[in-house]
């Protein structure tokens, strides 16, 4: 893979995020970490407090050869709802805000593009509020947080919101699936 790019996307709660992600075809690896805070590494308990600043993402690395970093950001924002203001659902919290974390300024434009045409489209009936910032900083999240959802499908944030969103995902996303 000579095109490797990567993508740091903040949507809610990792655990979706980065299972969506690693079930996509051009998807090298995709990790639950913190980003734009200004703590160094933060704990996972530290980041709940909303105190470190960062938000739960998700570092997608991806075959630009297979997948587009257009394509990349229309998942991430049919996997969560780009209107909440700081929380998805019931995870409230700075930690939970939407966010692009963009490498470089195409990432830039290409976010600032899509954002502007779901906005014009109206597919939300409330504003778009996802924060287009320059990536500062990515702490991978601890190991136990890495495939949550598929090591621990029992638990009952999984069962009762993560499932439902990736059953959703497969179906709308089904062409762009690993085999």
């Amino acid at each position: 893979m000579e095109n490797t790019q990567v993508a740091t996307l903040a949507g809610g709660c990792f655990w979706c995020i980065e299972s969506a992600f690693n079930s996509v075809d051009g998807v090298v690896s995709a990790f639950s970490g913190y980003a734009g805070g200004h703590t160094e590494n933060p704990s996972y308990k530290a980041v709940c407090t909303g105190e470190t600043g960062h938000a739960e993402v998700v570092q997608v690395t991806f075959d630009a050869n297979s997948i587009s970093y257009r394509e990349i950001l229309e998942i991430f924002f049919a996997l969560h709802n780009p209107t909440q203001l700081n929380r998805q659902g019931n995870d409230v919290g700075t930690q939970y805000r939407s966010a692009v974390f963009y490498h470089d300024e195409d990432q830039k434009a290409q976010a600032e593009a899509i954002i502007e045409e779901i906005t014009k489209e109206e597919i939300w009936p409330d504003p778009v509020v996802t924060e287009v910032v320059e990536i500062n900083n990515y702490y991978q999240a601890e190991d136990y947080h890495q495939d949550y959802f598929k090591n621990n499908p029992q638990n009952q944030y999984c069962s009762m919101v993560v499932a439902p969103k990736l059953v959703k995902f497969k179906k709308t996303f089904a062409a762009r699936l690993k085999s």
